[in-house]
């Protein structure tokens, strides 16, 4: 049983990254606050200690730390210390201040991807698994309930076996030289990673084919370039996949591709039908069962089923969209560590992404940039 066993309210929070200016770290205290399961009560908001203190006072968070080890080691002795942290730092960081929190037990949410590098995505493994605590990473997309209608798809066997799977991920926002916060950190290897879009965006995406499909991929060939000039990591990435079973995949990312703004999609094809769901249109999906016509289902309407509802807020037609998705993650996070504090499994049908969801991730960016150094040669992440 937990050392949290007993307690009551919500789950006490907090933060290290995510000061004034940040605009994840927004999105994810909104996601936090949205289903009423978390308080956000202590943080290291930024590395700056000031600005750390400032963005803490503007927040109202009444415990502000000047760094993410001061914060772990007072909070685990607090008897009214955190049970949780969100981990919204750029990427070269996710390791070490996860690590902090793990060994004391904290739960750790996190933002993707896992880590900077493989390496240290697989000492962080580590840390996760020998820690009594839980380990989330925030792909978010998979808290979509007309994802998790895919899903169920899938699963049912109505696509029947799987052929083809086409994800893509284009945004323009970096077509050209941008200089501001989000991309300065994005565009240093030292802090990002050597992964530009496909560890920015082109994660979600292959997080997303495998979460919908289930399939795992045996071999990639990826053609990567840096497009901008100047720029040091990869802006557009062309990915060719196969999965083991023998389906086919393509998966593009992009952030010079003009005119779009989040366009993640995903398209799957079996023997017995396809479906089709957009990111900018996330309350509908589209269903062709062979030789049919082809069907909309929508968020809570008529032929949508319980891994949507459950997962759903509103009625039908009342949209609901990326800050709910992202709360789904927190939502699903919270039901895991209330179980845990008990030492009881989750509530049945709780899904979010875990340690191994993210060294997936780090291992597809690395077998892309292994291929593109070599040709777009075949191998194996």
């Amino acid at each position: 049983m937990s050392r949290f066993a007993g307690r009551e309210g919500p789950i006490r929070l907090g933060m290290v990254g995510g000061g004034s200016g940040a605009f994840i770290g927004a999105v994810h205290r909104i996601a936090a606050r949205l289903d009423g399961k978390y308080q956000l009560v202590a943080g290291a908001l930024s590395s700056t200690p000031e600005k750390a203190r400032e963005s803490a006072a503007a927040l109202g968070i009444p415990r502000s730390y000047d760094d993410f080890t001061a914060m772990a080691k007072a909070e685990a002795r607090r008897r009214d210390g955190i049970e949780a942290v969100a981990i919204v730092t750029p990427n070269h960081m996710h390791g070490p201040v996860a690590r902090e929190f793990l060994k004391r037990g904290i739960h750790v949410i996190c933002d993707k991807p896992l880590t900077a590098t493989l390496a240290e995505a697989k000492r962080l493994q580590q840390a996760a698994e020998k820690a009594d605590a839980l380990f989330v990473l925030t792909h978010n997309y998979t808290g979509y309930p007309m994802v998790r209608e895919a899903r169920a798809l899938v699963a049912s066997g109505a696509l029947g076996r799987l052929r083809v799977v086409q994800v893509e991920y284009p945004q323009g926002w970096m077509a050209a030289p941008v200089d501001n916060k989000q991309a300065e950190w994005r565009n240093d290897p030292a802090r990002s990673g050597a992964g530009g879009s496909t560890g920015d965006i082109g994660t979600h995406a292959y997080n997303l084919a495998r979460f919908v499909t289930g399939l795992t991929v045996e071999a990639l060939a990826a053609d990567l370039s840096e497009f901008v000039e100047g720029r040091q990591n990869d802006d557009n990435a062309h990915v060719m996949l196969r999965f083991e079973g023998g389906a086919r995949g393509m998966l593009w990312c992009s952030q010079v591709a003009v005119g779009h703004e989040n366009s993640l999609r995903l398209r799957v094809y079996g023997e017995k039908g396809g479906l089709e769901w957009a990111q900018e249109n996330p309350t509908e999906l589209w269903h062709t069962p062979l030789g049919e016509p082809k069907r909309l289902i929508t968020r809570m309407g008529a032929g949508a089923g319980p891994e949507a509802a459950r997962v759903s807020r509103t009625p039908a037609g009342h949209p609901e969209g990326f800050l709910e998705a992202f709360a789904t993650i927190y939502s699903e996070a919270a039901e895991a560590i209330l179980a845990h504090r008990e030492g009881k499994a989750p509530p049945e049908g709780v899904t979010y992404p875990g340690i191994a969801d993210g060294l997936e991730g780090m291992a597809f960016i690395d077998a892309c940039l292994r291929s593109s150094r070599r040709n777009a040669a075949w191998v194996v992440p």
